[in-house]
C-alpha cells in the first residue's frame, strides 16, 4: 500500500539540466541524473531488487514554467529485456505530452513485475511489486508536482510490461484509474502455453518467443535475460500437474478482469500477419481472452487489433516491435490525457 507522500517540489533546474530529486522511500540516488529537464533518468538502488536500476522521467513542457500546477501521471512498463536507459523508450507521443507526467520505471531484464516466489536464485533480490508500489510511487509523488491519487494516476505496459500493468491495475485498484497493455502477455494460463512458454524461456535465458524488446534498432530480440535461473522462481512450477501451476493460474490477468471495475480499461494488439513465429500471433490470442472477459462482465473498454498494421502506421507491420506500440501510444496518449482532464 502507498502511503500519502509530503510533496516537495523538486529543485528547479533553470539551466536545462535534470531537475535535483531527494532520496526516499528506500531508494538511494547511486549517480547523477542524465539527459534534459524534460527527459532524464535517474540511477537508483534498493534493497527490494539486486543491482543498479534507472527510471527514466519524462516532465511536460510547461513544468517549468507553472510552478503551481500539478500533473497526473502515466507509469509505462517496459518488455523483456528492456531498460529506460535506453532512449528510444522516450517515445515521441510521450515526449509531446502536455499535460501528464510519465515514469518509466526499471522492470529488469526479464523482472515479471512480481515479487519472486524464490528469492535465493542467482538473480538475488527480485521484489519487483514491491519496489515499484511501495518506492517509486511515493518517491516520484513527494519528489514531482504530482495529482497524487487514483484519478491522477494511469498504468501502462509494452510486452512484459503489459502482464505488468494488469497485474498491478488488479493487485492494487485502488492507485489507479487507467490501465492499458501494449502487445501484452496478458494470458499466463494453461490454455497461453506459447506465453507461459517465453516467461520460462526468460528465465531460464533460453532465448524466448515472447521477448518483447522494444528497441527501435533493433529487427531481432536481445537474447541476454541474466543469469539462468529456474522455470519455478517466480511462480513455482509452470507445469499442469497435479494442479502444480496453481500459482501461474492465479497470476493470469485475462481471468481477474472483473477487479478493473470502474476503470478505464484499453488493450492493443496486433495479429503477427497471421504467422506462428511471430510472437505478435500470440499476443493477439491472449488480448482476445482478455476480451472476452471483458465482454461476459459487460465493461466498457477500449479494444484496438490493427492486425498486419497496414492501416495503422507506416512503419507497423503487425509485429512485436516497436514501430506498432509507438502508433498505439499516438492513439492512446491524447485519450490518457483527456481522460486525466475529465476526472
Amino acid at each position: 500500500m502507498v502511503c500519502a507522500a509530503p510533496q516537495v517540489p523538486a529543485a528547479r533546474a533553470d539551466d536545462g539540466s535534470p531537475p535535483v530529486l531527494a532520496d526516499g522511500f528506500g531508494l538511494t540516488q547511486v549517480a547523477p541524473a542524465t539527459g534534459t529537464v524534460t527527459n532524464f533518468v535517474i540511477t537508483v538502488t534498493t534493497k527490494e531488487v539486486a543491482g543498479e536500476h534507472h527510471i527514466r522521467i519524462l516532465l511536460p513542457d510547461g513544468y517549468q514554467a507553472h510552478p503551481a500546477e500539478r500533473y497526473p501521471v502515466f507509469y509505462l512498463l517496459h518488455g523483456a529485456p528492456d531498460d529506460p536507459a535506453d532512449p528510444y523508450l522516450a517515445y515521441p507521443a510521450l515526449t509531446s505530452a502536455t499535460s501528464m507526467i510519465t515514469v518509466i520505471p526499471d522492470g529488469g531484464l526479464r523482472g515479471w513485475y512480481t515479487d519472486w516466489l524464490d528469492q535465493n536464485t542467482a538473480a538475488g533480490a527480485q521484489n519487483w511489486e514491491t519496489f515499484h508500489i511501495d518506492q517509486v510511487i511515493p518517491f516520484i509523488d513527494s519528489n514531482l508536482r504530482t495529482v497524487a491519487g487514483r484519478q491522477g494516476r494511469a498504468i501502462g505496459g509494452i510486452s512484459m510490461g503489459g502482464f505488468g500493468a494488469l497485474h498491478y491495475a488488479q493487485a492494487h485498484p485502488e492507485l489507479f484509474s487507467q490501465v492499458a497493455t501494449f502487445s501484452g502477455a496478458d494470458d499466463l494460463s494453461r490454455d497461453e502455453a506459447v506465453i507461459r512458454g517465453a516467461v520460462i524461456a526468460t528465465l531460464t535465458d533460453v532465448g524466448a518467443p515472447l521477448c518483447g524488446s522494444s528497441s527501435a534498432s533493433s529487427s531481432t530480440c536481445t537474447m541476454n535475460f541474466g543469469p539462468p535461473v529456474s522455470s519455478d522462481a517466480i511462480f513455482g512450477s509452470p507445469y499442469p500437474v497435479l494442479d502444480a501451476d496453481w500459482r501461474w493460474n492465479a497470476a493470469d490477468p485475462s481471468t481477474h478482469m472483473d477487479i478493473l471495475s470502474g476503470m478505464g480499461i484499453s488493450v492493443y494488439t496486433g495479429s503477427g500477419a497471421g504467422n506462428p513465429s511471430e510472437p505478435e500471433f500470440w499476443v493477439e490470442s491472449a488480448a482476445a481472452h482478455v476480451k472476452e472477459h471483458l465482454d461476459a462482465l459487460g465493461y466498457p473498454y477500449r479494444y484496438v487489433d490493427y492486425g498486419d498494421g497496414s492501416n495503422w502506421g507506416p512503419s507497423c507491420h503487425g509485429d512485436h516491435k516497436a514501430a506498432c506500440w509507438a502508433q498505439d501510444l499516438v492513439d492512446y496518449v491524447p485519450r490518457l490525457e483527456a481522460a486525466f482532464a475529465a476526472s
